[in-house]
């Protein structure tokens, strides 16, 4: 998984010890290694965050599907073959520059407790540290309580928090390669590694949030208040760290590759349920449910970014936090509340949009099915709309504090 290059990562630690210590600037051209390729490290944590999306999602479909059998199921070995890779390669990062010799390696490095290491190394190392914390946790869980109501149980809760920090502790890695390039050999890799990471922590970030986000509830107040809370942040503060042409919408779309390479590829395999009671006889692996349509806000972003320019003034920020929490507002809405219709329709079950394929064997079929929920409960009025779109500002404000911190990262 290496490409070699002219420079090593440690080289590229040595020519930027000079320059780490001033205050880094996004414009700094002082910061950029002209030449520098991707270190291995940074390829094999992404490796690792694929890992651990794949084992999240396999691990849905095999509670839906089949039920609680054993610990030790393929989607749970994934899960955390990417957790243990991502926090030992960190840790090996951690330890090598801790060890080096070399007075610059340390300089480019954050120290912690003595030992130095990256930024995204002390997160992930955080972050698999909790992983395999919840793996003794959720076998106890399961075995004294059976199988798990709510996604968010408590060992998975610990879980997620593992996955989250381990997640963003590759973002940080790639981040600070991409930052460190310039238009040279290996700036184009670590743009698109960045995004591919990004994509992935966008899928993460859906899957938490799945019960209140499933197609049934896509005409529901909490639904688009839930989403323009969360989303904008996220492709806000991503877009605006990723250096390619057209970020929020690349991110937004490697996102929506993934998970439905996810809706097309599991109900490729047979399976059936083993835990009674069984109201939904299924024969394959269960998807997820298409995923939503963050791409159409995502372009709106990007237009927005591009016409009022990635220069940083408290004025300009404000006019880029109204106009992008007023776009995926709007665009979101109109696009996502179309959508649904024909994802709760009977002609949405085929291989492509899978339909109602996400049920589990627990849930019977019946006309609720193909029915919008909580339409008494938490119908969408225009106050409802009000408040999601309050949210949606707030969220790309905050998100877009963090992109600015987030497109100075180096170390």
């Amino acid at each position: 998984m290496y490409f070699p290059g002219r420079f090593t990562y440690k080289e590229q630690s040595m020519q930027m010890s000079s320059v780490l210590a001033q205050a880094p600037t996004e414009e700094s051209s002082s910061l950029t290694v002209p030449g520098a390729t991707t270190p291995w490290s940074a390829r094999v944590m992404v490796l690792a965050a694929l890992f651990i999306l794949v084992g999240i999602v396999w691990d849905i479909s095999w509670h839906s599907t089949i039920g609680r059998d054993t610990f030790w199921t393929p989607a749970h070995i994934c899960i955390h073959i990417g957790g243990s890779l991502g926090g030992l390669v960190s840790g090996w990062l951690i330890l090598r520059t801790t060890l080096a010799e070399s007075a610059a390696d340390k300089a480019a490095a954050v120290r912690l407790w003595g030992f130095y290491g990256p930024l995204g190394a002390w997160v992930t190392v955080w972050g698999a540290l909790a992983m395999l914390t919840s793996a003794p946790f959720d076998d106890w869980w399961h075995n004294a309580y059976g199988l798990d109501v709510k996604i968010l149980s408590p060992p998975h809760s610990i879980l997620a928090a593992g996955m989250f920090f381990h997640v963003v502790g590759g973002l940080l890695l790639v981040l600070a390669v991409q930052n460190r390039s310039e238009e040279a050999s290996g700036a184009a890799t670590g743009r698109w590694l960045f995004a591919l990471a990004a994509g992935i922590k966008i899928c993460l970030a859906t899957i938490m949030v799945t019960e209140e986000s499933l197609p049934n509830l896509q005409h529901s107040s909490g639904f688009y208040q839930i989403s323009c809370g969360l989303y904008p942040f996220y492709l806000v503060a991503l877009g605006r760290a990723c250096k390619l042409a057209w970020p929020a919408t690349t991110i937004a779309g490697i996102y929506m590759g993934l998970m439905c390479a996810a809706v097309w590829i599991l109900p490729l395999f047979p399976a059936q349920p083993m835990l009674a009671p069984i109201y939904n006889p299924l024969k394959h692996m269960a998807p997820p449910a298409f995923p939503l349509l963050l791409v159409v806000p995502a372009l709106g972003l990007d237009l927005i970014f591009r016409a009022v320019g990635r220069g940083r003034g408290f004025k300009r920020d404000l006019l880029i936090t109204f106009l992008s929490g007023t776009a995926f507002t709007g665009l979101f809405l109109a696009a996502q509340w179309n959508f649904s219709k024909y994802l709760i329709s009977p002609e949405a079950m085929n291989w492509f949009f899978g339909g109602c394929g996400f049920f589990t064997f627990a849930d019977g079929p019946g006309p609720d099915w193909h029915q919008f929920w909580r339409m008494q409960s938490s119908p969408l009025t225009a106050a409802g709309v009000r408040t999601a779109w309050v949210l949606a500002v707030a969220s790309s404000g905050i998100g877009l504090v963090l992109g600015n911190w987030l497109a100075k990262v180096r170390r």
